[in-house]
């Protein structure tokens, strides 16, 4: 294994999240239109294929902590890669629904295994007051691949196939990529942590509303990511090739998302989460009301980037603070809540154009934006320490810094130079 520095890591980290996220994922509903014209497929059969490679990344997700410790971060990282590869070259070469539904499916499993390895890798790696600087850099990796999307459907207008082959080969640069760069590590807790606080005393009302409010943005968002470009095609009349505009916005604005959920965990999280969900909903509603205006469809596309990231940074540091001790769960419950909004809200959508029309399917998840938006209120924010009368410190760094707690429950300090921490390493 070649040895990394921590830029090098957060780099190579966001090259890894852009093939598995950005590509495996999220590009699906850029390619939706002219997939959906060649294979014959009806929106509501494109709502349930959007859902699947959710749902794997559900079932990936739940087994990752496993996965990781028994296999190691490179073993994992390779096996998602494999996963990813596979699924990508699946897609290329899809003659129906079945073939193509598996290829999501695999592409699923790459995206819920990929960060759960990073992360056992980034402790390995990485000084503990490096973390958090890292994981921003690592999760702009999604926008990274969205924009890395874009080219193939602006200068392949139609060539479907020959871009999913073109990201299958990232997929399997980036396995062989893995297999030299990350330690063959699992999860590592120091020796001198605290254990976690047993289960009966997490703050279950705390995680309840934070994981019903990533599972309704994720339900909204499902309208955005699987059937936005098909909207303006369909409703709007744009070309096919115009359609990456949109995704373009949506990656250069997500890329201000980190920088945002930071901010917002420092000031007021329940007001700026009110704030990025009217503008998510906005999103939807300005794309449904003029998908024939490519400037404003751009526009519409450039909001929901910056919330959508915004939320899901802001949710992944909630998540992190509220279980502490919990490396394995607390970034991972927000995601699973995000993403299963999305495999339930993709065919909700799929459904509705069906029966009523793309305008007024995406105007109800609007107004269903809108509705959570003014109940942000009831969202987790920073949690007060009664008998110091002062709020815990913030930002994505503090979330980190509180994973790992002495006895006192105070913040692990950092092993010096010559006292590194030992990682189990597997063969």
């Amino acid at each position: 294994m070649k040895t990394l520095s921590s830029t090098g890591f957060a780099i190579f980290g966001a090259a890894l999240v852009a093939i598995s996220y950005g590509l495996a994922r999220f590009a699906f509903g850029l390619f939706v239109p002219p997939i959906r014209d060649e294979l014959g497929l009806t929106p509501y059969v494109i709502g349930i294929i959007g859902a699947l490679p959710l749902i794997s990344f559900l079932l990936a997700t739940a087994i990752a902590p496993f996965t990781t410790d028994h296999l190691g971060a490179r073993n994992t990282a390779v096996l998602s890669g494999a996963f990813g590869l596979g699924g990508l070259a699946l897609i290329s070469q899809a003659t129906d629904a079945l073939m193509l539904g598996v290829g999501v499916f695999a592409c699923g499993i790459c995206t819920g295994l990929m960060m759960p390895a990073l992360t056992a890798a980034m402790q390995a790696l990485v000084k503990r007051s490096m973390h958090g600087r890292v994981s921003s850099v690592m999760n702009a990796g999604t926008s990274i691949g969205v924009i890395v999307a874009v080219p193939t459907v602006l200068f392949l207008a139609g060539a479907w196939r020959f871009a999913y082959l073109s990201f299958a080969v990232l997929a399997g640069l980036g396995v062989i990529a893995a297999w030299i760069f990350l330690p063959s590590v699992s999860r590592i807790t120091p020796g001198n942590a605290a254990p976690p606080p047993p289960i009966s005393e997490l703050p279950w009302s705390r995680l309840v509303r934070l994981s019903l409010f990533a599972f309704v943005m994720g339900f909204v968002s499902s309208a955005y990511w699987i059937f936005a470009p098909d909207l303006v095609v369909t409703l709007g009349g744009l070309p096919s090739g115009a359609t990456g505009w949109l995704w373009l916005a949506v990656g250069i604005a997500g890329l201000g998302g980190a920088v945002v959920a930071d901010l917002a965990d420092r000031n007021n999280p329940p007001i700026t989460q009110a704030l990025m969900l009217m503008m998510l909903a906005a999103s939807l509603a300005l794309l449904a009301a003029s998908p024939g205006q490519s400037l404003l469809a751009a526009f519409s596309a450039l909001v929901f980037g910056l919330a959508y990231m915004s939320l899901t940074g802001l949710y992944l540091m909630t998540g992190i603070r509220l279980l502490p001790g919990r490396l394995s769960m607390g970034p991972v419950l927000p995601f699973m809540a995000v993403s299963l909004g999305q495999a339930s809200g993709s065919p909700v959508v799929g459904g509705l154009v069906n029966a009523l029309g793309y305008a007024d399917a995406f105007a109800m998840f609007a107004a269903l934006g809108i509705l959570m938006a003014i109940l942000s209120p009831f969202y987790p924010g920073h949690i007060a320490q009664a008998e110091e009368d002062e709020e815990e410190e913030a930002g994505l760094q503090a979330a980190y810094d509180h994973q790992l707690q002495n006895e006192e429950g105070e913040p692990l300090e950092e092993p010096a130079e010559d006292e590194p921490e030992k990682p189990a390493v597997h063969p």
